[in-house]
């Protein structure tokens, strides 16, 4: 296994982590491109004005996404937030300057109740009121939709500035219906698409279906900078994220930022630093972004996704072979998702439940971290996408130690 204690990690006396659970930023999201590692080291031998290189990155965007232009945030989080900032702002320099204070400011971003999520807290940090419609009546199995399109046209009023879409391939209504009932109002649509990669398609899909804004995390499967994320889409509300996000303290005689970015004829003098200082980026992330966005469009899909697909049934081959365990593949028949491994553990012949499996797993030196939603079902899940061949062998290693011998 490549984890030989070698790593920075066991310098500093920190366990690494075997990831059998996927792109997730609680253990470091995926390992970043060499292409974009590159870009990082050598961005950090020089200095450069941040507002070109972002001008020069929304170039890049616009032409991977399709969108008018994009923005690089550092995460998808900051990406959400941003765009609700340039939803209740616009162009406005004084209620830029007031956010997230949004008193006798409209505010409020309708979203389907069943969208909600722990993410949805990045845009209510620039002071949007989230406003939910909806129920829950589509998982009961009596024909009725979650989310009904005219309570969505019933929810907007003059205090709705955008439209919430957090995109899943389960998510209802489809988005087209969504943009259109939010166009007819004149109203935008964000669409949260952090995790909505692979295919490559999906850069451009979802702008195609006419959302105004798209979030997509960096430090996915664009395996960028972890700390890095996208937002596309239209002009007028990346310059709008341009204002609340870069640098403004400047004199004015010598303010003169990218047209592209912030057009200075339109303004009354300069911004204020906005609601997204706290979120800059800097031009090792910056750049490190740019290399790794160009080099995802580049990749074979399939290639990629075959690979872990096989991968995925190697292990749940092997796991079979374990006396209180059954793995199944999830996805399998999807061209366009990961093929991952559902483990069930039967608790009446193991010698461990599966909260102690996982648990145990995660106690280790190296960690293992394997996906854990399901505990309470007695499954746990693993994904094959940030885990090299040799380290799920050790994975299918540890679990067997665990439930031959009562865990170790």
């Amino acid at each position: 296994m490549t984890l030989d204690g070698d790593t920075i990690y066991d310098d500093l006396g920190v366990p690494p982590v075997v990831n059998a659970t996927g792109t997730k930023t609680r253990i470091g999201g995926t390992l970043i491109r060499e292409e974009s590692l590159e870009a990082m080291n050598r961005a950090a031998e020089a200095f450069v004005r941040l507002s070109d290189l972002q001008a020069a990155a929304s170039e890049r965007i616009a032409e991977a996404t399709g969108a008018d232009a994009g923005y690089v945030t550092n995460g998808a989080s900051s990406a959400l937030t941003l765009a609700a900032a340039a939803c209740i702002a616009g162009d406005d320099l004084e209620v830029m300057a007031q956010l997230p204070d949004t008193e006798n400011v409209p505010s409020e971003i309708v979203m389907p109740r069943t969208h909600r999520n722990g993410y949805d807290h990045a845009l209510r940090v620039a002071g949007a009121e989230i406003v939910d419609v909806g129920a829950n009546d589509y998982t009961l199995g009596t024909g009725s939709e979650n989310t009904e399109p005219w309570e969505i046209e019933a929810a907007i009023t003059d205090e709705t500035v955008a439209v919430a879409y957090m995109e899943k391939p389960y998510t209802r209504p489809p988005l087209e219906t969504v943009v259109e009932i939010a166009h007819d109002h004149d109203v935008p649509v964000i669409v949260d698409a952090a995790a909505e990669l692979p295919p490559t398609e999906n850069l451009s899909k979802f702008v195609e279906q006419g959302a105004d804004l798209v979030a997509f995390s960096g430090g996915k499967a664009i395996r960028g900078p972890q700390s890095s994320g996208i937002l596309a889409g239209r002009e007028d509300l990346i310059k709008s994220v341009a204002r609340q996000h870069l640098d403004m303290h400047a004199s004015e005689p010598v303010y003169d930022p990218p047209e592209s970015l912030v057009d200075v004829d339109d303004l009354p003098g300069v911004p204020r630093q906005g609601i997204g200082r706290s979120m800059k980026v800097g031009k090792e992330e910056l750049a490190g972004l740019i290399a790794a966005l160009d080099a995802f469009i580049e990749q074979d899909d399939q290639a990629v996704l075959n690979e872990w697909h096989d991968r995925a049934e190697r292990i749940a081959g092997q796991l079979e072979g374990i006396d209180c365990l059954d793995a199944d593949l999830i996805n399998a028949g999807k061209t366009d998702a990961v093929t991952s491994v559902v483990v069930t553990v039967d608790e009446g012949r193991s010698p461990v439940d599966t909260v102690s499996l996982v648990g145990g797993l995660r106690a280790e030196n190296p960690r293992i971290f394997v996906g854990a939603d399901d505990v309470h079902q007695s499954q746990f899940t693993i994904n094959p996408r940030c885990l090299p061949d040799d380290q799920a062998e050790y994975v299918v290693e540890r679990i067997a130690a665990h439930v031959g011998s009562g865990g170790e």
